[in-house]
């Protein structure tokens, strides 16, 4: 075996892990703390579908009726796939129409959405953002209102 690792070389530790075979502590390599992502918003609209996975679910519905036995998720996505590519421009357009239309429905709610961010929480919603101790706190106190009158 000209070039190749001999079997000793494959078996080293590589000096990146923070273990050693042989027992003895390396140096560990430190990663930088990741990034938390931002909490997603639920009433966050969704974006809307594209041509083709509108496209899918027309299809999907006709595929399982034909081929009741397969349940194979990517048997379905293969197919569609398939026959999208061989459609034309003409038969695509029906699709291509509704994505659009589903796609100016998406902005249009999403400029309410950003309006509504842009406002700022609402009364109702402060009151909800309280938490748990602060909601306890203030139950305390009114208790302590309570035994001060008797």
């Amino acid at each position: 075996m000209k070039g190749g690792k001999s079997k000793t070389e494959s078996k080293r530790a590589d000096p990146k892990l923070g273990v050693n075979k042989k027992g003895g502590a390396t140096a560990k390599v430190t990663r930088k703390p990741a990034k938390g992502k931002a909490a997603k918003d639920p009433n966050k609209p969704k974006r809307p579908p594209s041509a083709f996975f509108v496209f899918m679910e027309e299809f999907r519905k006709q595929f399982n009726k034909e081929n009741p036995n397969n349940k194979a998720v990517s048997a379905v996505g293969k197919a569609a796939g398939a026959k999208w590519k061989t459609l034309s421009e003409a038969d695509k357009a029906p699709y291509v129409a509704k994505a659009e239309k589903r796609k100016q429905d998406y902005e249009k709610s999403m400029r309410a959405y950003n309006k509504k961010q842009e406002e700022g929480p609402t009364a109702a919603e402060e009151e909800s953002e309280k938490s748990l101790s602060e909601v306890e706190d203030d139950d305390e106190d009114d208790d302590d209102e309570d035994d001060d009158d008797e």
